[in-house]
């Protein structure tokens, strides 16, 4: 069974040690996966955004921070 982001985020934390090296690599994963199902999202779900390009572009401009 597929888990969203936030679910496999939720798991791996719970499963892993509790350090924060392994916890940062398991959050930088969990960012990754949270922007795929964005970009699939409105990849598939829009018709107005059809593009890869522009679904990054969505990604980008509404979840990206200055410091990532």
């Amino acid at each position: 069974m597929k888990h969203t982001a936030i679910e496999w985020l939720f798991q791996k934390l719970w499963d892993e040690p509790k350090d924060k090296l392994t916890w940062y690599g398991i959050l930088e994963q969990a960012k990754a996966m949270h922007k795929e199902e964005i970009e699939n999202a409105v990849k598939y779900g829009c018709s107005d955004w059809g593009s890869a390009k522009d679904a990054e572009h969505y990604y980008n401009e509404t979840f990206k921070t200055k410091n990532q």
